[in-house]
């Protein structure tokens, strides 16, 4: 008699700690997917034609791909590096006054590749649409620059880390799924 109760309490027991890890899985999955959500800009990293590193900054709009599209000034040195290397870098990471922990800051990161719009193309004008009714009227002067264009940041795989512990790898085949990065995993 006494082992039938010893098996019920573990079987219950692997019943909770399911029920507990598909509910944290959900709630790490509904953050992901509401993160970006909170920024009207991303932190970009592009490559000059000497392979020297630049960071900036930019606007951007995204699709529910998780295509990033930015508007950016042909005289920028962002731009002239994508056009020479169309690699680029993206983060979204969590402002420090926000964060409990400087170095656990919540951020998500994709390598992506980018395609310029070309400009006045049906695509080009949807997408202008999504960042005039993001940013306002900037942007009717922004559309009047002939060297401002459009690229595409299409991702090929990501990072999300939500603090110690809590990082998770994303794959360009399937970017809505999380895998938690371990010991076994950290590539």
């Amino acid at each position: 008699m006494e082992n039938k109760y010893r098996i019920s309490i573990i079987i219950r027991y692997d019943e909770c700690n399911f029920i507990l890890f598909m509910s944290q899985v959900e709630k790490v999955q509904t953050e992901y997917e509401k993160f970006p959500q909170g920024f009207s800009s991303i932190i970009i990293s592009t490559v000059n034609e000497k392979g020297i590193p630049n960071t900036s900054y930019t606007p951007f709009v995204m699709d529910e791909s998780k295509n990033i599209y930015i508007y950016v000034s042909g005289l920028a040195s962002h731009t002239t590096n994508i056009h020479a290397h169309p690699h680029v870098g993206v983060l979204f990471i969590e402002d420090e006054s926000k964060t409990p922990n400087i170095f656990a800051r919540r951020r998500l990161s994709f390598d992506c590749t980018a395609t310029l719009i070309t400009r006045e193309t049906e695509k080009w004008n949807q997408i202008v649409e999504q960042f005039q009714d993001r940013f306002g009227e900037i942007i009717e002067m922004l559309r009047s620059l002939p060297d401002f264009r459009i690229f595409q940041l299409t991702p090929t795989e990501g990072r999300f880390v939500i603090g110690f512990g809590a990082a998770y790898n994303i794959n360009g085949d399937n970017l809505n799924q999380l895998v938690q990065i371990t010991k076994d995993n950290n590539s």
